[in-house]
């Protein structure tokens, strides 16, 4: 049996690489053997830091007997749903037709076609509390397809229809400060009045939520604010936190916020870093940057994308064991294993989180190694008009990119940008974000496409999401290009950053108002929006007390729709003449750190001292 995947550039594929399952790597392949042979696909969805995950390998894909009849019976392929989030998403939405309680490890069932007729999530090695034994779902399923093949074919046309239909979303109107208000007030009837946070057991950060919250306390309402702020407190002082490299945990599995699921995503630490910066809980953040810094980053100067959860602690595996060392303990042990994949779009989360709290609080730091992940991502972009999904070291996924990889990247390229004022940053996002609006089907309902297409596997079979509007721990492909395109338009003035932002948002907007505890990162972008563009250039002078007070007080104010620049006079000539007009004609006066202050591009006189710019800003 041929070994398909030693080679994968998913740790999570390479860790089942030992199955007796015959596995297939997502592709083409497969399917054609499947209709070859008149054969039901299993495709199962995972990722490495997936506890059930490893729990479903040890007990269910490591039994040679089950594999046999597996392999005998079904086409098995297996999916890191980081790796392919477009894959994942749209058979997490066909899933729902059978189950509410979707998760990972996600187990599918489909036809030689691709399409769903059968699907769960965790399948114990015997039945367990009514839950049946992954062989008496096997029978079922092997049954069904020999006795009943035109209903399953049936059913499967059905789900795959109403998936098409799904992805296609009625545009609303954008809320506004009477929506927003109604929204934090049904927010504020989710916390945990005890212990803070969002519902009860278990209990995530919603990290998105937290940024909208703030975006929102920025513009007048002190109960955003006040929301935010009880939850960041609370899981500061939390077993969510680990005190001795400074990084959050993924969730806690009670409600007061302990036993905590051990896995730390990226994602997870680089949304809660810039929370904490802008509340200015410098303690909290110094720890963040430090694990994402000295943990998370790899030689290559990209970020794994997650640790895990299990390691070995005196010779026995055990989950969460290492965490409970202090940092002496620890150093004589192995650390939970690193997900080394480095995925472009939380990349560049990390790239933007590490350039705005650095700039915020001052850590030169920070924004030097967002600048070299900035530079060790987006440098091929150029040549190839293209960005990788994922990569370890210099082997780079088949994945095609999707839109959050060039959401999240512009995003983080903008940020850098604002964060050093050098203009070939602003460029770069420029282009990704100029690339996906070329990239967009003239049919489409999205103004953003991905240049390449979608994966050609769901394209092919007709399972691909026109416009996939989830999002939850981390923002969708939609709101991340979105809030790209909207920075860009604060820069330069071009209006057809702020005409797609606004189309977007308008296809979310129904969902968002309705949803708001799933929607977080999409609410911040049409707050951005409502809010309306107001712009703080600071250029630079000689006197350097001076500028330090006024450039100091710049890069902490901190308002929903807001850019803050602080440039020298050479940067700023570089970035008009880069087309960026807000940069046209600011100058300093009489040698000081001038500050400009612009509405939609409409600027007041220029400030040159601290009390005055904190005049203007208040």
């Amino acid at each position: 049996m041929p070994n398909r995947l030693a080679t994968a550039v998913s740790p999570y594929l390479r860790s089942h690489a030992d199955n007796p399952v015959d596995w297939q790597q997502w592709g083409p392949d497969p399917f054609a053997e499947a209709v070859r042979r008149q054969a039901p696909v299993l495709i199962s969805i995972g990722y490495s830091t997936c506890h059930w995950c490893h729990v479903m390998a040890r007990e269910t894909f490591s039994d040679p007997v089950l594999a046999g009849y597996l392999n005998e019976n079904f086409v098995a392929v297996k999916v890191d749903r980081e790796e392919y989030p477009d894959v994942d998403s749209s058979y997490l939405a066909s899933a729902g037709a059978f189950t509410e309680q979707l998760g990972w490890p996600l187990t599918i069932f489909a036809t030689p076609e691709g399409k769903t007729f059968f699907a769960g999530t965790y399948f114990p090695p015997v039945p367990v509390q009514g839950r049946p034994s992954f062989r008496q779902v096997l029978d079922a399923v092997l049954d069904a397809w020999t006795q009943r093949r035109t209903e399953v074919d049936s059913n499967a046309a059905q789900i795959a229809t109403a998936l098409a239909a799904q992805g296609s979303q009625k545009p609303g109107p954008l809320p506004r400060a009477d929506d927003f208000a109604a929204i934090v007030s049904e927010l504020t009837t989710y916390e945990d009045g005890e212990f803070a946070g969002f519902g009860g057991a278990p209990k995530f950060p919603v990290a998105t939520v937290i940024g909208m919250l703030l975006d929102r306390e920025t513009v007048g309402d002190a109960r955003a604010g006040a929301l935010a702020r009880r939850m960041l407190t609370a899981m500061a002082d939390s077993e969510l936190r680990d005190p001795v490299e400074g990084g959050f945990f993924r969730y806690a599995v009670r409600r007061d916020w302990t036993e905590p699921h051990y896995e730390r995503m990226l994602y997870d630490n680089a949304l809660l870093l810039s929370a904490y910066a802008r509340i200015d809980r410098v303690d909290i953040a110094d720890g963040i940057a430090s694990f994402l810094l000295t943990v998370m980053r790899l030689p290559s100067g990209g970020f794994a994308s997650a640790q895990d959860s299990e390691s070995t602690v005196d010779g026995a595996r055990v989950e969460g064991g290492y965490y409970a060392l202090d940092a002496e303990a620890r150093a004589g042990q192995v650390p939970p294993a690193l997900d080394e994949k480095v995925l472009t779009g939380w990349n560049g989360l990390a790239i933007e989180a590490l350039a705005t709290s650095g700039s915020r609080l001052g850590r030169q730091h920070w924004i030097d190694a967002a600048r070299e992940t900035a530079e060790y991502l987006s440098a091929g972009f150029a040549a190839t008009g293209t960005l990788p999904r994922a990569r370890i070291g210099q082997l780079e996924s088949s994945a095609r990119p999707t839109l959050e990889d060039y959401g999240m990247l512009a995003a983080g390229l903008v940020a850098v940008a604002l964060a050093t004022g050098e203009a070939d940053y602003a460029t770069r996002a420029r282009d990704i974000v100029d690339a996906s609006l070329s990239a967009a089907a003239p049919d489409s309902q999205s103004p953003f496409g991905v240049p390449g297409g979608a994966d050609p596997v769901l394209t092919g079979h007709g399972l691909a999401l026109a416009v996939d509007p989830s999002e939850g721990a981390y923002p969708s492909g939609l709101s991340a290009i979105s809030a790209a395109a909207l920075a860009l338009h604060r820069l330069s003035g071009e209006g057809k950053y702020l005409a797609a932002a606004t189309r977007a948002m308008e296809l979310l907007a129904p969902l968002a108002v309705q949803r708001p505890i799933s929607f977080g990162a999409a609410l911040g972008v049409m707050s951005a929006l409502d809010a309306g563009a107001r712009q703080l250039v600071v250029v630079t002078g000689s006197g350097a007390d001076a500028s330090a007070d006024v450039t100091a007080l710049a890069r902490r104010w901190d308002r929903s729709g807001s850019v803050v620049s602080v440039v020298n006079p050479e940067q700023a000539a570089s970035l008009a003449d880069a087309g960026f007009e807000l940069y046209e004609g600011r100058s300093t006066r009489d040698g000081l750190a001038t500050a400009y202050l612009c509405e939609d591009f409409v600027c007041q006189l220029p400030v040159t001292d601290a009390e005055s710019l904190a005049a203007l800003l208040a």
